[in-house]
Formats: C-alpha cells, sequence, structure tokens
C-alpha cells in the first residue's frame, strides 16, 4: 500500500513514556494449562484493547475463574500480537502476549477475596505499586495498605462503551498526547478508541479526512492500526494537505473512516478559501459541501465496513439548526445505519457560569452532547428481514 508510506504507524515513540504496570487476565480449568505451559495470553475480541495494552517488561498474572486461584508473578516478554491462525485453541482468540518467569510459579487460592478486601476487580489495570503488592501476596510477603488509586491506574485506556451514551471526561489518555487540546474542536480520543476496538482488527487501515490536529492518528499509532490522515491545511508533517471533497485514494481501499466536521461557521480554524468551515450551518451549502465529504468516504471505504461521524448541533442568535439531524438524513443516502450514539460535551468553552447565566436569562440551552454517528457501507447483499418477537413482564 504505497500511499500510505508516509503516515504508517510506527511504534517506537510509544516506548517513550513507559511506565510499568501490572495485567490480571482469566483463564478457566480447561485452559489453564494450556497457558501456563505455552507462557502465553490469549484472548478474545472482549479484552483485546486491554491485552494490547500491555508492554514488554510490564507484570501478568492468571487468574483462574473455575478454581479462583491466582497465579504469577509473569513478565510481559515482547509485544502485544495479533494471529488469526494462531494453533492454540483452533485460532478462537487470536489476541496474545507472551510472558516469561524467572522464579517458580505462585499461587493463592480465595483470589476473589483478595480482590474484594483491595476493592478492585480482576479487570482494573494495576499501577506499579499495585502490581507489587499482588507480587508480594503471591510470594507470602508482608504488604502494605495501599489506596484504591495507588493500585489500579483507571486512565491508562478509556473504557469501551456498552450503551448509546458516552461520556468520558477526559480528552486525552494513557503517557501519550492524543491531538492537541489546544486546537479548536479537538476530538476526544476515547471517541477513536471505541471504533477502531469496536470495528477494525490490529493492521487495518483508518482513514480521518479531516484530521485537525491529528487526534486520530495518535489513537491509531498506539493501538497498532494503519493511518493515512487529511487535512486542507494540515497542522502536523504526517498530516497529509488535501480536501475531503477529493481524498487522494483509490476505492475501497480502507476499513474504518472517521470524521469529525465542522458543525458550521462558528470555529475559525484557518483562513484557507475552500475551508467548509466558513459556510454557516444555517446555509444548504454548507450540507451540499459536506455530503461531496460523504460520497468520497463512500468510494474508498471497503465494503461491509463502516464510518462514523462526529457532529453538533447550533443554537445561534434565536434560532436553533438540528445540524445532526440534516447530517444523518444525508449519509443514510449511502450509507445504512449502524447506530446513534450521545457523546457528553466536556470542558466546553461555554461551560462557565457566565453562559449558564445568559442560557436563563435568554431561554435557550447550552449544547451538551454531540451525535456520533455509525454508518455502513453495504456489501451488495440482500437484507433479512428482522422479525422481533417482544417477552413482556409484569411491573410491580
Amino acid at each position: 500500500m504505497g500511499f500510505l508510506s508516509s503516515v504508517e504507524v510506527e511504534k517506537s515513540e510509544v516506548k517513550k513514556h513507559f511506565v510499568r504496570h501490572g495485567f490480571i487476565f482469566a483463564c478457566t480449568d480447561k485452559s489453564e494449562e494450556t497457558l501456563l505451559s505455552n507462557r502465553i495470553i490469549l484472548t478474545g475480541k472482549n479484552y483485546a484493547n486491554k491485552l494490547f495494552a500491555v508492554k514488554e517488561g510490564d507484570f501478568i498474572f492468571l487468574y483462574n475463574l473455575d478454581k479462583d486461584v491466582l497465579y504469577g508473578t509473569f513478565t510481559a516478554k515482547g509485544e502485544p500480537g495479533y494471529d488469526k491462525g494462531i494453533p492454540i485453541f483452533e485460532g478462537r482468540y487470536p489476541y496474545y502476549i507472551r510472558f516469561e518467569t524467572t522464579q517458580t510459579i505462585k499461587k493463592v487460592e480465595k483470589a476473589s477475596s483478595i480482590f474484594r478486601s483491595l476493592n478492585i476487580s480482576w479487570r482494573d489495570i494495576l499501577t506499579e505499586k499495585g502490581a507489587l503488592l499482588i507480587k508480594n501476596i503471591l510470594e507470602g510477603r508482608a504488604i502494605n495498605r495501599l489506596r484504591k488509586e495507588e493500585i489500579i491506574d483507571d486512565k491508562y485506556i478509556p473504557p469501551m462503551m456498552t450503551t448509546t451514551l458516552w461520556d468520558y471526561p477526559y480528552q486525552s489518555y494513557g503517557y501519550t498526547r492524543k491531538g492537541n487540546n489546544k486546537y479548536p474542536g479537538v476530538t476526544p480520543a476515547f471517541i477513536i478508541y471505541n471504533l477502531i476496538w469496536r470495528y477494525t482488527e490490529p493492521g487495518e487501515i483508518v482513514c480521518d479526512p479531516m484530521a485537525g490536529s491529528g487526534t486520530t492518528i495518535d489513537v491509531c499509532l498506539e493501538e497498532r492500526r494503519r493511518v493515512v490522515a487529511f487535512d486542507i491545511v494540515p497542522t502536523r508533517k504526517d498530516i497529509i494537505q488535501a480536501d475531503a471533497r477529493n481524498i487522494p485514494l483509490k476505492d475501497e481501499t480502507v476499513d474504518l473512516v472517521f470524521v469529525d466536521s465542522p458543525y458550521g461557521d462558528n470555529i475559525k480554524y484557518n483562513d484557507h478559501p475552500l475551508n467548509i468551515g466558513h459556510i454557516p450551518a444555517s446555509s444548504e451549502e454548507f450540507y451540499e459541501e459536506l455530503e461531496k465529504v460523504m460520497q468520497e468516504c463512500y468510494r474508498i471505504l471497503k465494503k461491509g465496513k463502516v464510518l462514523a461521524w462526529l457532529i453538533g448541533d447550533q443554537w445561534a442568535k434565536g434560532e436553533y439548526i438540528p445540524v445532526g439531524f440534516k447530517i444523518y438524513e444525508r449519509l443514510t443516502k449511502y450509507f445504512s445505519p449502524v447506530d446513534v450514539v450521545c457523546v457528553v460535551r466536556r470542558n466546553q468553552a461555554s461551560n462557565t457560569p457566565f453562559w449558564h447565566s445568559k442560557a436563563l436569562q435568554h431561554n435557550f440551552y447550552l449544547r451538551g452532547f454531540k451525535y456520533l454517528i455509525i454508518v455502513k457501507k453495504e456489501e451488495n447483499v440482500k437484507r433479512k428481514e428482522v422479525k422481533i418477537r417482544w417477552n413482556f413482564y409484569e411491573r410491580w
């Protein structure tokens, strides 16, 4: 894929801010012996993002859910990988990390009671202090009592969202910057994180045709996706100068497209004369130009793959403009709807006592959420008619 050569992700930058963490992975009676003898952790999609957060040298523990026994302490060997042909469990768990141990494997029974006493879950990611605490428990040593926030690092990776209400209080996560939080309208990194872990596999190609400060690039770098990013006025070297209405990619070459477009002319991004962000959302021209972007996204996206479009409504000078509904209407001319997510807006410039006062005084609402519209390019297959049979229960 020659067109990606200038922007493909490299691993080296990720290692600059390495801090050791601890990871507990689960197994059962059926898988315990295989994992311990092969010195490998395997998982499916459910915990793939957690496994890919492991760095070489991190602490690893194995928790047998059936026996309630915890094994350790292991050290991650190499970087996590993805291999659909891995010859263990017939390739059902393609995400893996190898580990090693320099001492006899220790174990502790009634592990769940230990987790409860520490107020943690085996699903949490441990700080280095937390991992050493578990290591000392396994070795039967005396331990110092730590607070929960000293044991787990709940900001290392964002949560995987399972409802249609997405709320995360930070623009970035982990120890490397994602995008530039000083950039006007910077994209929250957890949105892209959730999208790529939902809809792509490691090594697949993500395209951001309106890349802004490059949040998509930085998230893909850390999560091992290939990425190609464009903007009409690039803000950094790894963004290619191009108009999103004429994306310089071949047909059906990318696995996910993410767009965080202007919501109108309410933010001044740059002075480029062709910037769509100069056109007001009250004008039909604004939607016509964005529809050209949609057509380009459709062209470059592989069949069966997903486009996600982040957009917000606008209220200005006494007029409410449902920008999100208008974008949804245009998108579904080309794509099939997958879902619509409500993304809570945080740290907005208008979230101040002054603007809250103005909202009451002039009887309007400040924008509290954005739409994340997720659509799919169909594979030319006839849709099955879905018949839903609801179960009804008495209410008390």
